[in-house]
C-alpha cells in the first residue's frame, strides 16, 4: 500500500469518527455507541488495507492504556489503598455473580469445562476503558460513586492475576510446578507495582518535573508506554500498569499531565472503539446471537446490581446507584481477549464473545446516560415490591475525594 493511500483510508476514519462525535454530542450521548456501530459499518462496507487495520489496532491498544492513565490521574493513592480496603466485599460478590452465569453457559452450550471457564472470565471483567470513557464524557469523574466503580476494576485485575496464569498453564498442558510459577510471577509483579506506586509515587513526580510541556509530554506517554508493556510481559494488565502510573503521578505534575494527553486519549479512545467494530464478522452473527443476547441480559443484571450495592454500601443515594452498576456493565479489550485463547477448544467461543461484548459496550453507556429516567422508576418499582434495604445497613466506609474535585451526594 503507497503512503497516499494509507493516508487516504486513515484520514477518512477519523473524520467518520468526527461526524459520530458531533452527531452525540447534538444527542447529549457518550460517543462510545455510535463509534462501536462505526466500527461494525466500516468492517461490512469499507476494505481497509493491512497497514490502515495495523495502524487501528495499534492505536486499539494505546487507548486503552490512556484511558486508565487519565482515570488513575484523578485519585491519590491514599484514596485507592482505602477504597480497595472498603470493597473487598463487593470484589468477592463480582466474581460470585458474574463468573458463574458464563461458567454455566458454556457448559449448556456443549463446551468443555475449561473453554466454559474461558467464557467464564469473559462475563466477569467489566471494561475499564469503556468505564473510563463514560466517567469522563459524563462527568462523573468527581461522583461518590466513581471510586466503588475504580475498585471493581481493580479487584478484578487482581483476579485475573490469578486466572490468567492458570489457564495459560492448562491450555499448552503445563505442570502444577507451570502453573505456580506464573502465578507467582503475575501476584508479585502487580504487588510490587502498586507498593511502589502508593510509597513512591512522590518521588516519581519529583524526578518527571520539567518546566516544559513538550518535555513533560514525551516523559509520561513514554513511561507509561513502558511500563503498560512491562505489565503485560508479567501477565498483569497493560491498561492497569498505565492505571498505577497515574495513581503514582500526583501535585502540578498530574495536573498538567492531565491537560496535556486528554487530546491524545480522545484521539486513540475513538480508535479502540472502534476496533470493537472491526472485529466482528457480520457472518457469525445470526448462530450466535441468541445465546449472546440471553447472556447479555442476565450479566448485565448482575453487574448492575454489583455496581448497586457496592455504591448502596458506600452510602449512595439511588441515582448513583444506578449510574454504578450501569457504567460497569460493558465488557471490552480483555474479555475478546480471553475469548481468543480458547478458540482450538470451542470455535464458536470468539463470535459469541464479540457479539456479546458488542450488546453490554452498547447497553451499558447507554443507561449510565439516562440515570435521571431510570432512578425514580426503579424506586417505585421497589416500593410497591416493599423491598425497604437491599443492602448491609452499616454502609462501609468511602475515602474522601480530594478536594479538587467536585463531589455530588445523588
Amino acid at each position: 500500500m503507497s503512503l497516499a493511500e494509507l493516508f487516504l483510508e486513515l484520514g477518512a476514519v477519523i473524520l467518520a469518527l468526527a461526524f459520530v462525535g458531533r452527531a452525540a454530542g447534538r444527542l447529549g450521548i457518550t460517543p462510545i455507541p455510535l463509534y462501536l456501530i462505526a466500527g461494525i459499518g466500516l468492517g461490512a462496507f469499507v476494505h481497509l488495507g493491512d497497514a490502515p487495520e495495523e495502524f487501528i489496532h495499534i492505536g486499539a491498544e494505546i487507548g486503552a492504556v490512556l484511558l486508565l492513565f487519565t482515570l488513575g490521574l484523578e485519585y491519590t493513592s491514599g484514596e485507592l489503598r482505602d477504597n480497595l480496603k472498603a470493597n473487598r466485599s463487593v470484589g468477592v460478590l463480582d466474581l460470585a455473580l458474574n463468573f458463574t452465569p458464563g461458567l454455566l453457559a458454556g457448559l449448556v452450550l456443549g463446551f468443555s469445562p475449561l473453554a466454559a471457564a474461558l467464557l467464564g472470565g469473559v462475563t466477569y471483567l467489566s471494561s475499564s476503558g469503556i468505564a473510563s470513557k463514560v466517567l469522563s464524557d459524563l462527568g462523573r469523574l468527581g461522583n461518590r460513586e466513581t471510586p466503588v466503580i475504580l475498585a471493581v476494576c481493580v479487584l478484578e485485575d487482581v483476579a485475573m492475576a490469578v486466572y490468567l496464569p492458570v489457564i495459560a498453564a492448562l491450555l499448552i498442558g503445563g505442570t502444577l510446578a507451570a502453573v505456580g510459577v506464573n502465578l507467582a510471577v503475575a501476584l508479585a509483579a502487580f504487588s510490587l507495582a502498586f507498593f511502589l506506586a502508593l510509597k513512591y509515587g512522590h518521588v516519581l513526580s519529583r524526578v518527571i518535573h520539567v518546566q516544559s510541556n513538550e518535555a513533560l509530554l514525551l516523559s509520561v506517554f513514554g513511561l507509561v508506554l513502558v511500563v503498560a508493556g512491562l505489565a503485560d510481559m508479567l501477565k498483569v494488565s497493560a491498561a492497569i500498569g498505565a492505571f498505577l502510573v497515574g495513581i503514582a503521578l500526583s501535585g502540578e505534575v498530574a495536573d498538567r499531565t492531565r491537560h496535556l494527553v486528554e487530546p491524545l486519549r480522545d484521539l486513540f479512545a475513538a480508535v479502540f472503539f472502534v476496533f470493537f467494530g472491526l472485529q466482528l464478522d457480520l457472518g457469525s452473527v445470526p448462530d450466535v446471537l441468541l445465546p449472546a443476547t440471553v447472556l447479555a441480559v442476565v450479566t448485565s443484571l448482575t453487574k448492575f446490581y454489583t455496581g448497586w450495592y457496592g455504591a448502596a454500601r458506600a452510602g449512595v443515594q439511588t441515582r448513583g446507584r444506578v449510574r454504578a452498576g450501569a457504567t460497569l456493565i460493558p465488557r471490552g479489550e480483555f474479555s475478546i481477549l480471553i475469548a481468543g485463547l480458547g478458540l482450538t477448544l470451542a470455535p464458536t467461543l470468539g463470535p459469541l464473545a464479540a457479539v456479546y461484548v458488542l450488546i453490554t459496550a452498547f447497553v451499558g453507556p447507554i443507561l449510565a446516560r439516562f440515570d435521571a429516567q431510570i432512578a425514580p422508576l426503579l424506586d417505585r418499582r421497589l416500593r410497591l415490591a416493599g423491598v425497604a434495604a437491599v443492602v448491609p445497613a452499616e454502609p462501609a466506609p468511602l475515602a474522601p475525594l480530594a478536594e479538587t474535585r467536585e463531589t455530588r451526594a445523588d
